[in-house]
């Protein structure tokens, strides 16, 4: 069972900065994919950034592309995303996630190909 613990949220202005944290409770990640979906009010989650846990090839969504980037510390078994030039259509509550099956399929944009998920953070942005 992985647990998962977001942190890092808040409420911003547009065009400022925030660096989200993801830490994992399995230390044995290696055939994992790890991702950021985030769901707006009203909305389906969607799919921000993953990254496999060995690896560095990290995958965007294209409202994204530019101003995210996600990375990991495999010594601290954590996942960050730093989203740089923040919109107000940024705002939602982030989730981080945990899977196997995205790691060998290479469908990452997919919410169900995650097993474990965090409890979310909520980001805000102000216009």
């Amino acid at each position: 069972q992985v647990q998962l613990v977001e942190s890092g949220g808040g409420l911003v202005q547009a065009g400022n900065s925030l660096r989200l944290s993801c830490a994992a409770s399995e230390r044995t990640l290696n055939n994992y994919a790890m991702a950021w979906f985030r769901q707006a009010p009203g909305k389906e989650r969607e799919f921000v950034s993953a990254i496999r846990w060995s690896g560095n090839s990290p995958y965007y969504a294209d409202s994204v592309k530019g101003r995210f980037t996600i990375s990991r510390d495999n010594a601290k078994n954590t996942v960050y995303l730093q989203m740089n030039s923040l919109k107000p259509e940024d705002t939602a509550v982030y989730y981080c996630a945990a899977g196997r099956n995205p790691y060998y399929s290479g469908n990452y944009n997919s919410p169900n190909q995650y097993n474990y998920w965090g409890q979310g953070t909520q980001v805000t942005v102000s216009s």
